[in-house]
């Protein structure tokens, strides 16, 4: 957080951008840029982050940026935090983050991407799965906001996370699996008026 402070005080990023917030799935999307070349994107995603540290820095990471539209990757360290964390807890913890950020900017499109599969993190998968629903249909009630689902992009035939899109740690996605979450990404994005 004090990194981005240092950032912004160096240059202040352009209003009305793309800002893709989150944990390290989106830290290490470092050319997210070049995945959408034609808008000004943010990248204020943080490692090792929760939905409750999202709730934390919302005033720190979204509020001052002004963003045309917001993408969130949030809610898979929780799960993997600890086994009594449930799916309604994260669905209670990105209630909590939403509104935070409706609160401020109510009018601001939010893109919400699915929890992710990966080898590593297996034995959480019908975890994942019951949040990520959960997430979902809580979206549909909500205007301006749309749950994109990349988990099932990412499964093989056998229902497996692919092994070839991930990094050596199982975990973090090369730029095959980045390339899955762009496409899954793009159509949903709000193109800046010329």
């Amino acid at each position: 957080i004090e990194h981005f402070k240092k950032l912004d005080s160096a240059q202040f990023p352009p209003k009305n951008a793309i800002l893709f917030v989150g944990s390290s799935s989106i830290r290490k999307w470092e050319d997210v840029q070049s995945y959408f070349p034609d808008e000004t994107v943010i990248n204020r995603g943080f490692g090792g982050s929760e939905l409750t540290d999202a709730i934390r820095y919302v005033n720190d990471i979204i509020i001052p940026y002004h963003p045309r539209q917001i993408v969130i990757y949030s809610g898979e360290n929780d799960l993997a935090y600890s086994d009594s964390i449930t799916p309604v807890i994260v669905l209670k913890r990105f209630e909590t983050f939403f509104n935070k950020i409706r609160a401020t900017l109510p009018m601001v499109p939010v893109i919400y991407v699915s929890i992710k599969p990966s080898p590593s993190r297996e034995n959480l998968m019908p975890r994942m799965v019951e949040a990520n629903k959960l997430i979902k249909q809580y979206l549909q009630s909500k205007k301006k906001a749309v749950f994109v689902d990349v988990y099932h992009k990412m499964l093989n035939e056998k229902g497996k996370p692919m092994p070839d899109i991930f990094l050596d740690d199982n975990l973090h996605m090369n730029a095959k699996g980045y390339y899955i979450w762009q496409k899954a990404i793009e159509p949903y994005l709000i193109k800046e008026k010329k």
